[in-house]
């Protein structure tokens, strides 16, 4: 793998680290090494990494806050995208906003620009790029609502513009597969009126600090919510509010997020989460399933 990563660098202008700590890059700050790491700055570099996507396996990441990687490591290249596609721009009736840009970010233009309907994206974690391809939202809205088409690149290197009823965008879910990048999503949107677009940011904030434990070592939600249902009482009602392996434990404040207390390895938060689901199934017969992105074998 060494002479392919070696030929790849030789051909484009973003820097290749070897050997990288993944747990400086994920917010739960633990986890192995990738054999590889690249920060692109252009589509011309991603397009000539993609042209060697049938020898190497990689893995596109935003900010780290929805990943966890285990301690044995990821063998292959994470790619994340740099500067170039961190950019907004309003183009007449439609908002452009490059895959890279964080929610948070999103929220604060639209709020500086009067836009409405934004808000909720400063209550996300993550990159307009994860929040597309895994629809993400709260506090009843989701990153569809406003969503127009995005434009993607796909491991053969094409890149084409798919339309929002063609995604299939549903609760954590889209058409795009894990092999697609997703370079820029275009929204449609209104102007609004700047006091209610404050207020609504205000609240959510708000709302933020009172339910969910914001100043640690955490991914967010933990689990996706069941049909009909919520993660966060199923797992309050079958005991596990608290419950802690090694340096993991789950908030007491929120029960769907697991915190990392400063000693807890990528091993401890995996075996916590596992045990969740168990005591759910046993106690509900339901089945959670993970929000969170697990890599490495």
């Amino acid at each position: 793998m060494n002479e392919i990563i070696d030929e790849i660098q030789s051909k484009i202008n973003s820097s290749i680290f070897l050997d990288f700590d993944m747990g400086n890059t994920t917010w739960f700050r633990v986890g192995g090494k990738t054999k590889a790491y690249v920060i692109v700055n252009s589509i011309k570099d991603l397009k000539i990494i993609l042209t060697y996507s049938n020898q190497i396996n990689y893995y596109i990441i935003g900010a780290g806050s929805n990943l966890l990687v285990r301690e044995s490591g990821f063998n292959g290249l994470i790619i994340k995208l740099g500067k170039n596609f961190n950019k907004i721009k309003i183009k007449k009736n439609r908002l452009s906003v490059g895959a890279g840009v964080l929610d948070l970010n999103l929220a604060k233009f639209a709020k500086k620009n009067a836009i409405k309907d934004f808000e909720f994206f400063s209550g996300i974690p993550g990159t307009i790029g994860g929040a597309v391809k895994m629809n993400a939202g709260c506090y009843g809205s989701q990153t569809a609502d406003n969503l127009e088409r995005v434009l993607i690149i796909n491991e053969f290197c094409k890149t084409e513009y798919i339309y929002v009823n063609e995604l299939k965008l549903d609760y954590r879910t889209s058409s795009i597969n894990n092999k697609s990048i997703v370079l820029k999503a275009d929204f449609n949107f209104q102007y609004g009126l700047v006091e209610e677009i404050i207020n609504i940011n205000n609240q959510i904030k708000l709302n933020r600090e009172k339910s969910q434990p914001l100043r640690k070592k955490t991914l967010g939600s933990t689990f996706k919510n069941p049909p009909g249902n919520f993660a966060a009482k199923l797992i309050e009602k079958a005991g596990c509010k608290g419950m802690k392996i090694g340096g993991a434990s789950v908030s007491l404040i929120h029960s769907n997020f697991i915190i990392n207390d400063g000693s807890a390895t990528a091993h401890d938060i995996e075996k916590l989460g596992k045990s969740i689901v168990n005591k759910v199934k046993d106690k509900f017969g339901i089945n959670l399933e993970w929000e969170i992105k697990i890599l490495g074998k």
